[in-house]
């Protein structure tokens, strides 16, 4: 019984750091969805609210392409400065995989615009595939 109380004890040690990594992971969440945002040229969350569910998926992907390498670097940073410099990296790849996506479909904030799921889904299919990569890149 003592035993599994320090087993306890121990894991809330981590307490600290579990959430100094939560708080700069969703930042860096927070920072690229800011400018993910302005660098596309139509306005994901106002077509959103208005029901446009193709940019519901290019956005949501972006986010799960950024979020899967994110992760991973959160596992395996040694310090916050060593995740940042992941994040960033997951941030770059997560940018060029638009510039991607933008070089496929030529109109695709037009696409996007008119609801097309198409375009919002290869979008967001390329997006998470450059975040999978880019994951498994990661090495130490």
């Amino acid at each position: 019984m003592i035993e599994a109380g320090s087993h306890i004890l121990s894991s809330l040690i981590g307490i600290p750091n579990f959430l100094l990594y939560m708080v700069v992971g969703a930042a860096l969440l927070a920072l690229f969805l800011y400018v993910y945002t302005r660098i596309t040229p139509h306005d994901e969350f106002a077509l959103i609210r208005q029901g446009n569910w193709t940019a519901a998926l290019a956005v949501s992907g972006a986010m799960i392409g950024f979020v899967i390498p994110l992760g991973k670097a959160m596992a395996q940073a040694t310090s916050i400065p060593d995740m940042l410099v992941w994040g960033l990296a997951a941030f770059v790849v997560q940018l060029l995989a638009y510039g991607v996506a933008r070089l496929v479909i030529r109109d695709l904030p037009e696409q996007i615009g008119n609801n097309t799921a198409a375009a919002g889904t290869l979008l967001g299919a390329i997006s998470i595939a450059s975040g999978v990569l880019n994951a498994s890149a990661m090495t130490l």
